[in-house]
């Protein structure tokens, strides 16, 4: 079964050696607004929650919300990572070479909500070691992109793997899906992007 979060890489491996060299000052104004968005979700939680508890589902305009989050975090993560080129839109809207694909809300059983925070300890821990390695990926990315002016797609494939599934386990504890993060899987191939996403 494919899961309602996915990948869509359009990414075509090349890097501006220039915004490889300054890609973290270039990223601060996403780091930022990142950040008052996340802080703006973690005042919507807890209605959220409610809310599906009572309703087994999302509703439709929270469940947008909330996507629009997860794929701008996707999106600046990539590229502060060096796993796409372009410079990211601040709207997390789709159209970026790192995409994060997002199913309609789907009905969900209300003890799996009642406990979504202690189901997603294990996938957690496990995001939390992948987060450690696409930070070395990113390093050693850093250095050959600054080099050859390209990512290898070794280091691609590695590290969108890392991020689906860490984009996987924020979706399924923002109640985005029921699906637990899947372990298997990949990105799903796409026509290489020659324009920047401005």
């Amino acid at each position: 079964m494919t899961h309602p979060i996915r990948f869509v890489v359009t990414d075509d491996l090349k890097r501006s050696r220039l915004t490889v060299l300054f890609r973290f000052p270039l990223a601060v104004p996403h780091l930022v607004w990142a950040t008052l968005w996340w802080y703006s979700i973690t005042l919507l939680v807890p209605f959220q929650w409610l809310w599906a508890l009572g309703a087994g589902r999302l509703e439709g305009d929270v469940h947008a919300f909330l996507a629009r989050y997860v794929r701008y975090h996707v999106h600046v993560t990539a590229y502060l990572l060096l796993l796409a080129n372009p410079w990211p839109r601040f709207n997390g809207r789709p159209g970026y070479p790192v995409e994060l694909a997002v199913d309609p809300p789907e009905r969900q059983r209300r003890v799996g909500v009642l406990l979504r925070l202690v189901l997603a300890v294990p996938a957690l821990v496990f995001a939390s070691v992948l987060g450690v390695l696409l930070a070395a990926l990113a390093l050693a990315g850093w250095f050959v992109a600054l080099v050859l002016g390209r990512l290898p797609a070794g280091i691609e494939e590695l590290g969108t793997y890392c991020l689906r599934y860490e984009a996987q386990t924020s979706a399924y504890l923002l109640l985005l899906t029921p699906r637990y993060p899947a372990l298997s899987g990949s990105a799903t191939p796409g026509a290489p992007t020659t324009t920047a996403a401005g």
